[in-house]
């Protein structure tokens, strides 16, 4: 355990930074006896280091963040509401940096709210629903729209949820995927977390399948699914450079309810 003592703020409270565990530190008020802040860090699916910072006063915040910077491999990443411009100030004092902004939709799952009752899919093409998806097959489509997207807006624009993982698979739970299928390959596909809140993780289709209608009918069966199983609401990502994604949950009369950055140094 390693203990750092510093003066902090105008009444000169003594507060010590000790590392209580690998990715964490706590800020403790000598005066007081108490701990006034603590550091958070997480790897993330895809091998990233995200963390955070809990402290009463900007100082302590600063004193933490600049042990764990130091203690802690780079890069390190956070995301922080956008609306709350004194902790992002605070990430920007410790050297983080934006690095990507997402718009955050809650998205009602009734379909006479969103018009998606009555969605027709191409005549060549079914809904194939989560736990019954074929994996090679969705695999196959994975890493197609990948390279598109990566050859276009680039896959930074997409949730970091489906960013691939350090053993280089990119698809995760099978089980959280319904797809857009003909009879031979997949076309599309979306991807509903349920774990914790109900959440849309991506919503994608084949470059050579766009203006078929595909992704709003993905979104259609899987709103649908979420509706019939009582959730009445769902939360999704948007990058702020990912214009089809927002034209899609916009042609639903949604707008953004919150939008976050996520910041790295």
């Amino acid at each position: 355990m390693n203990t750092n003592s510093f003066v902090s703020g105008p009444d000169e409270r003594v507060v010590s930074i000790t590392r209580v565990d690998h990715g964490q530190w706590h800020a403790i008020d000598d005066r007081l006896d108490a701990v006034v802040g603590r550091t958070f860090s997480e790897h993330r699916p895809d091998g990233r280091l995200f963390v955070s910072i809990d402290a009463w006063h900007d100082t302590t915040f600063d004193l933490l963040a600049e042990a764990m910077v130091a203690g802690l491999p780079a890069p390190l990443y956070t995301v922080v509401d956008e609306a709350d411009v004194d902790l992002t100030a605070c990430w920007r004092r410790a050297g983080f940096a934006v690095r990507r902004r997402e718009w955050e939709y809650l998205v009602p799952t009734d379909p006479r709210v969103t018009g998606l009752e009555n969605v027709e899919l191409p005549s060549d093409v079914r809904i194939v629903p989560a736990g019954a998806v074929d994996e090679s097959l969705l695999r196959a489509v994975d890493l197609e729209i990948r390279a598109e997207v990566e050859a276009t807006l680039g896959w930074q624009s997409m949730p970091a949820e489906v960013l691939a993982r350090p053993d280089g698979d990119t698809i995760g739970d099978v089980s959280m995927y319904a797809v857009a299928a003909t009879s031979d390959r997949y076309l599309g596909v979306i991807r509903v977390e349920t774990v914790n809140q109900p959440r849309i993780g991506l919503v994608a289709v084949r470059a050579d399948q766009h203006r078929r209608g595909i992704a709003r009918a993905l979104l259609a069966h899987a709103l649908g699914t979420l509706h019939r199983s009582g959730v009445g609401e769902v939360w999704a990502e948007v990058h702020e450079s990912n214009r089809p994604a927002s034209a899609l949950f916009d042609g639903l009369g949604i707008r953004p309810v919150n939008s976050n950055v996520e910041l790295v140094r």
